[in-house]
């Protein structure tokens, strides 16, 4: 698995490598059971703070992509199919481009539960 980092990014490093671990959920070069770099390593082949890569995985454990496990590491869970990790990066993406244009949670949550109900 690849991890890239653009420290000039207006996007907090440890969110740059959650997606990348999410996109390798979702294209299917990681798969259910596998383990991810150990946290200190990834944090020195990258050039960056062990707690960056640390937020990283804690958002993909409570988008439940992963399990953090003590002397384990962190483990890509059984229900981390392709398509739940590219629904995560789709609504990623559609909230960010909802707060370029400046729109608020709620009518945000709206325009997703008209969907919903169509």
């Amino acid at each position: 698995m690849l991890f890239r980092v653009d420290p000039s990014s207006a996007v907090p490093l440890g969110d740059q490598i959650a997606a990348c671990a999410r996109r390798a959920v979702a294209d299917g070069s990681v798969a259910a059971g596998e383990r991810l770099p150990a946290a200190r390593a990834l944090a020195d082949s990258l050039g960056v703070n062990v707690h960056t890569v640390l937020r990283g995985y804690q958002r993909l454990r409570e988008e439940g992509l992963i399990e953090l496990r003590r002397g384990r590491g962190a483990v890509v869970t059984a229900g981390a199919s392709p398509l739940r990790a590219q629904l995560l990066d789709s609504v990623r993406t559609a909230v960010a481009q909802a707060r370029e244009l400046g729109m608020a949670e709620n009518d945000l949550l709206a325009l997703v539960r008209t969907e919903l109900n169509a």
